[in-house]
């Protein structure tokens, strides 16, 4: 394991008798001492304002990552001030302040990555006594160092054969196929403006700008062909999907808004974005989990049945209206089962605030639910099952007796009242979980997958139309997916637009699910990247 250097210990024998006789020096050091203080003073100022001063309206929850993430940046520049402080002191023979601990993050690099030696000696070996100094241990620390991205140009030759003796003839090996043929990107660069777009949340007119500064000019539109284009080939990849994803036992459903330009106005309209979750893995399930989003003009009863199909199933849902139509007696819905969703009631109670008595009773009462589910997570089926029937259900109904009779007693149209007859009026749905050891207690799964289409809706505001949403969605689906199977997913579709481009519409795709994909260039990559860092 990697140690960091040892902090310089200065002895009090160096003490006050080093300081530098020059007036001018002494005075410089002072005044410089002085100015770190008043910056030291000035950012504990802020920092205490920012977290414990008042505030005339609460945050978002992206706005207080961004005040916490400047706080860290002012107590990092603090650190660095006190280090250049103890240097200064070191310097001068004084005793500098012990360095704060390294991270935690320095000792746990991962292994995957390229290590780099350097040595340094000493610039002398030759001991006082005049014999030769022999190595009896070393210290070693790791950084994590960067090679900045390098774009390159591929040079594809085809050399043309003739024969001497006879006119058969030129022979020439076929041009290989490219997502965009005869054009200037690579596949691994479509990939990388795709994952850039949407994975990293990196609008194309960003990316134009960082070309640029490599002395690349392209153009907005010309990348924009170039993500139409990879989508298009990735499109039989996210229809399988679909169809696997309808075939499962068990969805998490959830939707969110998004802005679409409305054609020939100027103005956006709304639309929803729809997002299926396969997810068995907290209770032990082999199917691997899958992301699927889909785009829809509308978030009703119509969309939902197209969305869903005939599908016969288990569906995690919130309470929705548009979900009602599923799980009824009689019908073709009729094989569905609806469990809705924990998170959702409990939202209920947390509006209600922090000064409604009855409010707090509800949300300790749903917290130890909640801390039992949270002890059975990774079992299997059966042993969930059996856990909720002994410890989970009485909690459940003791909850539902006190309900039923606290309901009425509440004042109509209050936050409080409103969640106890939400949660009374849908009871079936909520105790759904009790009966089946696979069902999870809330919807967020599908609400984890919602958050990247938060991001991205942040960064792009809009879609230029609807065509652009429904690419949005067809990317998403591989990415997120990906990263819930730890899939880099630069590297999946850096793969999978060489190889999908080369296949005929009846050839096979199953090897290029991301479920089923393996990595066949993961020792190439290492390679390539060692000898890049090796050059540089």
């Amino acid at each position: 394991m990697a140690h960091p250097e040892p902090p310089v210990e200065t002895g009090p024998e160096a003490g006050y008798d080093e300081l530098p006789n020059n007036v001018e020096q002494l005075k410089a050091m002072v005044l410089a001492e002085r100015a770190r203080a008043a910056r030291l003073e000035h950012i504990l100022k802020l920092i205490n304002r920012s977290t414990f001063g008042k505030r005339s309206e609460k945050l978002p929850v992206d706005q207080l990552a961004l005040t916490l993430e400047d706080q860290n940046v002012a107590l990092g520049e603090a650190d660095g001030l006190q280090d250049k402080a103890a240097e200064e002191a070191g310097r001068y023979g004084l005793r500098p302040r012990r360095r704060r601990a390294p991270d935690a993050e320095r000792a746990s690099l991962p292994a995957h990555l390229p290590r780099f030696e350097t040595v340094i000696e000493p610039k002398n070996l030759e001991c006082a006594c005049g014999g030769t100094l022999h190595k009896i241990g070393e210290d070693r620390s790791e950084r994590l160092d960067i090679i900045p991205a390098q774009h390159r140009v591929m040079v594809t030759i085809r050399p043309r054969y003739a024969c001497r003796c006879c006119s058969d003839g030129v022979r020439q090996a076929s041009a290989p196929a490219h997502v965009v043929p005869g054009g200037l990107p690579t596949e691994a660069l479509i990939a990388d403006v795709l994952i850039n777009k949407y994975c990293d949340h990196l609008p194309l007119y960003r990316q134009s700008k960082i070309f640029a500064r490599q002395g690349i000019e392209i153009s907005r539109a010309t990348m924009a062909n170039w993500v139409g284009r990879g989508i298009a080939a990735l499109m039989p990849i996210t229809d399988r999907m679909r169809a696997d994803a309808l075939a499962r036992a068990r969805l998490f459903v959830d939707e969110t808004t998004v802005k679409v330009l409305a054609p020939g106005t100027g103005k956006t309209k709304t639309g929803y974005m729809w997002v299926i979750v396969c997810d068995d893995r907290a209770h032990g399930g082999v199917d691997p989990p899958l992301a699927l989003y889909t785009y829809m003009p509308g978030r009703g009863k119509m969309w939902a049945k197209q969305l869903l199909g005939s599908y016969q199933g288990i569906l995690q849902v919130d309470a929705w209206q548009a979900y009602d139509q599923f799980g009824k007696d009689d019908g073709a819905d009729a094989g569905v089962t609806k469990s809705y969703c924990w998170a959702h009631l409990r939202r209920g109670f947390v509006d209600a605030g922090s000064d409604a008595p009855v409010a707090q009773d509800a949300l300790q009462r749903i917290a130890e639910i909640y801390g039992i589910e949270k002890e059975i997570r990774g079992r299997t089926a059966e042993e969930r099952l059996a856990v909720r029937q002994e410890r989970t259900r009485p909690l459940v109904d003791k909850l539902h007796a006190w309900f039923a009779a606290t309901a009425p007693r509440m004042m109509a149209g209050s936050a409080t009242s409103d969640a106890m007859k939400y949660a009374l009026k849908r009871w079936a749905g909520f105790t759904r979980f009790l009966d089946d050891g696979r069902i999870e207690i809330d919807n967020n799964a599908a609400e984890r997958a919602i958050r990247p289409v938060t991001l991205q809706r942040k960064n792009a505001l809009f879609t230029g139309h609807q065509l652009g949403a429904e690419n949005w969605a067809a990317i998403s689906s591989l990415v997120e997916t990906c990263k819930m199977l730890d899939i880099n997913p630069y590297a999946y579709l850096c793969d999978v637009l060489t190889r999908i481009i080369t296949r005929a519409d009846t050839d096979p795709i199953d090897d290029l699910l991301p479920y089923c994909w393996t990595d066949a260039n993961a020792a190439q990559t290492s390679f390539e990247l060692s000898s890049i860092a090796s050059a540089a």
